[in-house]
């Protein structure tokens, strides 16, 4: 079974258009444009007459400016009405206000394109849609309903003559009849011109008020800029997380086990001593712990070494021996990027290796960085038996979600018996030059 039209042009294509609601929505749709169309007229003489006459004066100005806000109501009508024909939804292409106040929001109204756009279509709407709509639905439609009723026209006639459409005299039912056939055979055939004119009349009005293409990404590249100051703010908090963890927790720690070793030097041989070493022991091991944790929130070594340095690193701690090439020909390392795409691509390369090494059997790993001017591109290469699945909840799934978030792809090529490629590809323009490290972490 086919599934239900939603706009008028999808229903005239379907042979049960005639016996389908469309033709009377479409007749609806039409009809009720005089309905806004005379109110709209009316404003718009009267507010450009009226600031026209009173001229650039303190009353004047303010009626040409709520005349530059005259669409505004009307466009939300009518885009409204296009569900008389039109299904799919017409969302408002206006932005929300950055704060509240009628002057942020007449301010951003008064600087945005659709507003603007809205103003032209009601002046169309007012001086010209609704008179062709009136006119397509009086003729399309009245012309055979006038035909139809000919009979009862005939009937209610006082001197037994009625002039059909001021063209054919009938004085008698015989005719008469014969017309209101004619009129039968002629209403549904009109139908289709005047769904058609009412499809056409829906996609202008939609390409007027709905959202374009242009103000749409304008609405992506805003929500892409917010995303990342959402990145950046997660940033700032764990690096804040990790130096109160640091400079707090982790120094009070250091001064317990210090007091603790001091003590257990002291105590004489016996239960006593026992527990201190214990405790000793103990809070060295909480110690190793939190340095850990604290390394992981965000290691001290991107910040002071950048992502040269911190991937040197993290290839020396790692449980399988691994190859670096880090930069691109001569170059001496990778340029300092964003905190959040050094971060992402860290813990992202700390992720590949700790799965080569829980999960791969391999002998060795490569990992090579490069920055192209525009993205930063990585990739990580083991020996192993390769069969790595991201559903298998290894981490890549959630490595995946981060890495997106900078509009970033992962990409894992890892065929079974290996050998198994993880690519990481971040887009970041370079914005500082690079920088040497000038010690090695």
């Amino acid at each position: 079974m086919d599934d239900a039209p939603r706009s008028t042009w999808q229903a005239l294509a379907r042979a049960r258009y005639l016996r389908s609601p469309w033709p009377w929505r479409a007749a609806g749709y039409l009809a009720g444009s005089t309905l806004t169309g005379i109110p709209v007229l009316l404003a718009l003489v009267l507010l450009a007459t009226a600031g026209a006459a009173l001229g650039p004066v303190a009353i004047g100005l303010p009626l040409l400016a709520l005349l530059g806000l005259a669409g505004l109501p009307t466009a939300a009508v009518e885009r409204r009405r296009l569900r008389w024909v039109d299904g799919d939804p017409a969302a408002t292409p206006h932005r929300t206000p950055p704060e509240p106040g009628i002057l942020a929001w007449a301010g951003l109204r008064y600087r945005e394109q659709a507003t603007w756009r809205e103003l032209g279509y009601a002046v169309l709407h007012g001086f010209l849609l609704w008179w062709v709509d009136l006119v397509a639905v009086g003729t399309l439609l009245g012309l055979p309903v006038l035909l139809l009723t000919t009979p009862l026209q005939l009937a209610l006639s006082d001197d037994g003559e009625v002039k059909v459409l001021k063209l054919w005299l009938v004085t008698s039912y015989p005719p008469a009849f014969a017309i209101a056939a004619a009129g039968a055979v002629l209403l549904p055939a009109l139908l289709y011109p005047l769904g058609a004119l009412a499809g056409a009349r829906a996609a202008l009005t939609r390409a007027l008020l709905a959202p374009r293409e242009r103000e749409l990404r304008v609405q992506l590249t805003e929500v892409t800029r917010s995303r990342a100051r959402l990145v950046d703010a997660f940033e700032a908090e764990r690096r804040r997380i990790e130096r109160d963890l640091h400079d707090g927790a982790q120094q009070r720690l250091v001064a317990l086990t210090m007091t603790l070793g001091l003590a257990r030097l002291d105590a004489p041989p016996g239960p006593l001593a026992d527990q201190l070493a214990t405790a000793h022991d103990e809070a060295g091991k909480v110690l190793g712990e939190l340095r850990e944790l604290i390394h992981g929130i965000h290691p001290q070594v991107l910040t002071d070494y950048g992502l040269t340095g911190a991937l040197a690193d993290v290839a020396e701690r790692s449980a399988v021996p691994v190859d670096t090439h880090l930069g691109t020909g001569l170059a001496t390392g990778l340029p300092r990027l964003p905190a959040s795409v050094e971060a992402a691509a860290y813990f992202g390369v700390c992720e590949a290796l700790a799965n080569i090494g829980k999960h791969s059997g391999a002998a060795r790993a490569a990992v090579s960085a490069r920055h192209t001017g525009a993205a930063l591109l990585i990739d990580v290469r083991d020996d192993g038996r390769g069969g790595a699945d991201p559903a298998a909840g290894s981490g890549l799934t959630g490595l995946a979600d981060r890495i997106a978030v900078l509009d970033g792809t992962l990409t894992i090529t890892s065929p079974p018996g290996g050998p198994t490629v993880l690519s990481l590809e971040i887009p970041c323009p370079v914005s500082t030059p690079t920088r040497t490290p000038t010690r090695r972490p």
